[in-house]
């Protein structure tokens, strides 16, 4: 059997690793100038930590918004855990990486996409759920493929 470099697995992981790097810096430092995150995870990984109430409301995929409200930002090699406001209501989540489907920041038009083997291609977006957010700005979620030469 011939041994074969699995670049998407690779290029996961790179990716995820610069999220951890984006999130780590947050914490420590907070969010310079404009920069915000949509994020989009499944909430159905067996990692994800939420309040029942949060998990019955979006039993598959959930965005959160990390911008003007939040608390507790810690990152890990696994994830990383948050409090944000759900209608006044503080509530933590624990998201793993492996869980993530999107990372966005709007304000830079900065975006990935994470496929995995059971996405569908289908165009339906999860509307953020922070109560505390302006309107959302239209952001490219970009694929790699498009800086190559």
């Amino acid at each position: 059997m011939a041994r074969s470099i699995d670049y998407g697995n690779l290029m996961h992981r790179a990716m995820r690793g610069l999220i951890q790097s984006v999130l780590a810096d947050v914490a420590e430092h907070g969010l310079p100038g404009a920069h915000h995150f949509f994020i989009t995870f499944d909430t159905t990984h067996p990692d994800v930590e939420m309040a029942d109430w949060l998990r019955g409301r979006y039993p598959q995929e959930m965005t959160v918004v990390i911008q003007h409200w939040y608390e507790n930002l810690s990152v890990d090699d696994r994830g990383f855990a948050v409090t944000l406001n759900f209608g006044n209501q503080p509530e933590p989540l624990v998201i793993p990486f492996d869980a993530m489907r999107t990372f966005v920041d709007p304000s830079v038009e900065f975006g990935l996409r994470f496929e995995t083997h059971d996405d569908e291609d289908d165009d339906t977006e999860a509307e953020p759920d922070d109560d505390d957010e302006p309107p959302r700005h239209d952001a490219q979620v970009v694929s790699l493929d498009k800086f190559r030469k």
